[in-house]
């Protein structure tokens, strides 16, 4: 089967073809951060008009690059949420037509599953059930993956997610938008110089909270009587050693608790290097195997749509060209929305 991939819940547009026996047949994103980086962030509006802008040159160019016609296409997945409702639309409408016009199925997938398929990508990839750590801007989680569609949530983010601290925390040092991976390149050069803290760390349950650790981050730069650019690589130091460390605890933690020995981890956070440095390391001490995306797959793209889709394909219920989209979408209720 032969499925065309449509992202765009927030400021990427991604297109891929998956095809169940071959594997992953090609790729294509736009990113629109050069466009919201004046406003500090993303706006809605303009990622709307984005969307429409490129989607369907890019699935055309996607075609032509591949040597596939259109009408080869033997069903279309698209993100019906989570994300920005007027960015999701623009998918959600474009697939649910262009399915309708070509006869095909079409298969709603939620955001986060697309991430924490990521890893099947690969030809090293994980068997069910195993653990996901589930990192990004706007989640932090750990699941339970039992299965295509089985997902129990074991922790959870109380407040802000590890990608929007990350972020945040690069605008407190005057890095810009988006801020994340310049602080964590700028953490590369850093040394041990400050102590941060590392929030719920030695709590039993498996919940992150990192609101205090940025509030954190804002008394020490403030303390500072020059922001030097040591200072600065210093901060970052510290700061990503804080929430690296919660992480990979947490996710130990939850390893044992479900009896499992593989961890998948995805989302945009999930391209850190120290996270996986660490990771690595305590999977040789502690007797698990660690599964990541490769960095491309790791923030929105098309590719882990195209993939969900085609492995939920018979779990799909959906028998009409009818459409909603589900900004705000657990998923736990992914078997219930359409």
């Amino acid at each position: 089967m032969l499925v065309l991939g449509i992202e765009s819940s927030c400021d990427e547009t991604g297109i891929a073809l998956y095809d169940t026996e071959k594997g992953l047949l090609g790729h294509t994103l736009h990113s629109q951060i050069e466009l919201h980086s004046f406003y500090g962030g993303v706006v809605p509006e303009l990622a709307s008009r984005d969307h429409i802008k490129y989607i369907i040159p890019l699935i055309d160019q996607l075609l032509k690059d591949s040597s596939i016609t259109i009408d080869s296409i033997d069903s279309i997945a698209y993100t019906a949420g989570p994300g920005l409702s007027g960015a999701l639309l623009v998918g959600c409408s474009l697939a649910e037509a262009l399915a309708y016009a070509l006869n095909v199925p079409s298969i709603p997938v939620h955001h986060l599953e697309g991430h924490l398929l990521a890893p099947m990508l690969e030809e090293d990839k994980p068997s069910f059930p195993f653990l996901a750590l589930l990192v990004s801007g706007g989640h932090t989680q750990l699941i339970d993956v039992k299965e295509i569609g089985q997902y129990e949530i074991l922790g959870d983010t109380l407040d802000d997610a590890a990608g929007e601290a990350f972020d945040k925390t690069a605008k407190l040092l005057g890095l810009g938008y988006p801020g994340g991976a310049a602080l964590s390149e700028l953490a590369e050069k850093g040394i041990t110089e400050f102590e941060l803290p590392r929030p719920l760390l030695n709590t039993h349950g498996l919940n992150f909270s990192f609101s205090g650790l940025k509030t954190a981050v804002l008394t020490l730069v403030k303390k500072q009587t020059k922001l030097t650019n040591t200072i600065k690589e210093n901060i970052a130091f510290a700061f990503q050693e804080s929430i690296t460390d919660v992480l990979v605890k947490k996710s130990i933690k939850a390893l044992k608790q479900t009896g499992y020995n593989k961890i998948v981890v995805s989302g945009g956070v999930g391209a850190n290097k120290r996270l996986r440095e660490k990771l690595r390391f305590h999977s040789k001490n502690e007797n698990f195997k660690v599964y990541f995306p490769k960095l491309e797959f790791c923030t929105d793209n098309g590719a882990m749509i195209a993939l969900a889709g085609a492995l939920r394909a018979h779990l799909s219920s959906k028998n009409n060209y009818k459409f909603s989209v589900q900004p705000r979408w657990k998923l736990s209720e992914i078997e219930s929305t359409f």
